[in-house]
């Protein structure tokens, strides 16, 4: 009988140049100075959500490993990056309790419960969040009743710092007047954002430095990022947001709020709960800039990034299933032909 073995036409992480513990270290250096950075303006209460979350998550991948690992399994960083990324999609004025019984959701029922890290189908992040969401929908009440669908709403409850004014001044008379385009103040306020709300836009400079790191270190595949926010800002923008008027729709505020810069350079580009192809990530990835646009604006829900992610993670196990069907090659020992199935 011929002996038979199947072949990746590409690697599946061919681009992803560190190891998993230091993709989860560097990751979590990224989103733990985004929390600080939404700490300086609430009083710390943005790192106690943070180690509430860590600690909990900690100490479940500790109870659920030390048979085998020991303290060691700690060390590769993927419970970290789970309790940080956690926080990132949380509000700030969350019940810290919460926020560590998420966490350890994430860790038993989502990462460890399919197997450990790489085997799960949904981002342990993502499903921590989904927990907390449908547990204590409360929890997130004030988070929305601050949300908005375009800077000019927002500057309608909210000043204008004399930062911001200063700043859009200098762009609108140096850059933007090449193009004879004025940018409206309020948009630099966004990366210093004071008001309640997600952890990932009240820390939106840091996490943007952040993502600007991770990209250039190869962290995550640097198209996958630029093809969502691509995606999802055609759509605001064509159809208006809500405004329904077309082709007039905010997108740099629709990019900037509903931590939609957390889904698309960290949720979006996590390899082991994605598809491991080009072909089948860019079609999730499209997908889920679709749908996201689709729960934030025509369904009013102002997280509608992450209800849109986990939906994809949930027919991803669809989309590997058409990549091995269509990309891997089967041989044949003794066959010099190769049989594409």
């Amino acid at each position: 009988m011929p002996e038979r073995k199947l072949l990746f036409l590409n690697k599946p992480q061919i681009n992803i140049s560190y190891s998993s513990k230091g993709r989860m270290w560097l990751i979590s250096i990224c989103a733990f100075f985004c929390i600080l950075q939404s700490a300086l303006s609430d009083g710390g209460q943005s790192l106690v959500i943070a180690f509430s979350a860590l600690f909990s998550a900690l100490l479940v991948e500790f109870l659920l490993t030390k048979r085998n690992y020991g303290i060691a399994k700690i060390k590769d960083g993927s419970a970290a990056a789970t309790a940080l990324i956690l926080c990132l999609i949380l509000p700030n004025q969350i019940n810290p309790f919460y926020a560590a019984f998420g966490s350890a959701f994430a860790i038993t029922v989502v990462k460890y419960s399919f197997g450990g890290l790489g085997s799960n189908w949904l981002n342990p992040a993502l499903g921590g969040w989904l927990f907390i969401r449908f547990s204590w929908p409360s929890a997130f009440l004030d988070t929305f009743a601050h949300s908005s669908s375009s800077i000019s709403d927002m500057i309608y409850t909210t000043d204008i710092s004399s930062i911001d004014i200063s700043i859009t001044g200098f762009l609108n008379s140096s850059i933007f007047s090449i193009t004879g385009v004025q940018m409206p103040a309020g948009y630099i306020n966004l990366l210093f954002n004071n008001n309640p709300g997600i952890i990932a836009d009240r820390g939106l400079f840091a996490l943007l430095v952040g993502t600007i790191i991770i990209t250039a270190a190869g962290i995550n595949r640097g198209w996958i990022p630029l093809v969502f926010l691509a995606v999802y800002g055609f759509f605001i923008r064509i159809t208006g947001d809500v405004s329904g008027m077309f082709w007039n729709g905010d997108v740099l505020y629709g990019i900037f709020s509903g931590g939609t810069i957390a889904v698309a350079f960290i949720l979006a580009a996590e390899p082991s709960s994605s598809a491991k192809l080009k072909p089948g990530i860019l079609i999730s990835v499209i997908i889920a800039a679709f749908l996201s646009w689709f729960f934030r604006y025509m369904c009013m829900e102002y997280s509608g990034v992450f209800v849109a992610l986990a939906i994809v993670n949930c027919i991803t196990v669809i989309i590997r299933y058409i990549e091995d069907k269509t990309f891997f090659r089967l041989n044949d020992q003794g066959n010099s032909g190769e049989k594409i199935l």
